[in-house]
């Protein structure tokens, strides 16, 4: 399927992979570990610290169905089967039904995307994330004259996921887009990082990313996608409104009830490194502006 979008960013732009991997060991290190004199020195930073391997990966990544404590992904992630797969789309498409990864795949064009990716913490990476943009997932159901957002589902197996016996959330973890940005071809259905399959503490096998939007926002391990005419609950909305809205858009000019939103720090530089300005929609407003045009973004959050 034909490519609808050129990036800007280039592989000079990305975080690179050891980084990625230990972002929260190097944030909490640096903070108040003994590293705090590392400043603005990657290499310093890298040497600092070990290595995990690739398969630990974004050891902290909020997949609160495996736990809450920080290293509860990575280390029970793996409990989780991703073969076979499934995505059942449903609601107001021409042809509702089961899909299975594979074919899926076959129909689809897995190409890189680097991207910028945001933290909710103020802290902000470079990704290169494969995949393919869910448009044309859409498009192979055939979305309905009507359909106005597009809910999702992460896998919820109990038995595979021990986090699921406490109800931190409402399960299963629910996310939406309006229906403009879910087409959007920044929008991605991503398959892999750092030109691997993801981690299943990445959200394997399937998950979304969603660029000018909090990280939380592109759900992980994905096997409900939804059409509807009606605004879909999302999980963090419904556990704390007041904190996270439907659309949870990069916004320097809207803080965060118990933080600024109005600059970053790029992972890597310290924790004494300059911040910049954080971009309105994540550097993304050239391209999704228009989305929002005539609406108050306090309001609508």
């Amino acid at each position: 399927m034909a490519r609808r979008w050129t990036n800007d960013l280039t592989r000079a732009d990305i975080t690179p992979e050891n980084l990625f991997v230990n972002r929260r060991q190097i944030m909490a290190g640096l903070a108040g570990a003994g590293l705090a004199g590392l400043v603005g020195n990657t290499a310093q930073a890298q040497e600092a610290l070990e290595p995990n391997s690739f398969e630990d990966i974004a050891s902290y990544c909020n997949f609160y169905e495996f736990g809450t404590g920080k290293g509860d992904p990575s280390q029970y992630a793996h409990l989780m089967t991703t073969e076979p797969w499934s995505v059942k789309i449903d609601g107001m498409v021409d042809k509702p039904g089961d899909y299975a990864l594979e074919d899926i795949l076959s129909e689809m064009t897995i190409e890189e995307r680097i991207y910028r990716f945001r933290c909710v913490e103020a802290w902000s990476m470079v990704v290169p994330w494969n995949g393919f943009e869910l448009a044309d997932l859409l498009q192979m159901a055939g979305v309905q004259e009507g359909a106005k957002y597009v809910s999702f589902e992460t896998l919820y197996r109990p038995a595979e996921m021990p986090g699921t016996a406490v109800p931190v959330l409402e399960w299963p973890y629910r996310e939406g887009l309006r229906l403009d940005e879910a087409m959007h071809p920044l929008t991605l259905m991503a398959t892999g990082l750092y030109g691997k399959p993801l981690p299943n503490q990445n959200g394997a096998p399937l998950r979304l990313v969603v660029p000018w939007k909090y990280g939380f926002k592109s759900i992980k391990s994905i096997v409900r996608i939804t059409l509807s005419d009606q605004e879909p609950p999302t999980s963090w909305n419904m556990a704390n409104p007041r904190e996270y809205g439907f659309y949870s858009n990069v916004n320097p000019n809207v803080n965060h009830p118990r933080w600024s939103q109005a600059s970053e720090r790029p992972l890597g530089g310290g924790i004494f490194a300059k911040r910049k300005p954080t971009l309105m929609f994540n550097g993304y407003e050239e391209e999704v502006a228009s989305l929002y045009e005539g609406m108050d973004l306090r309001e609508f959050f």
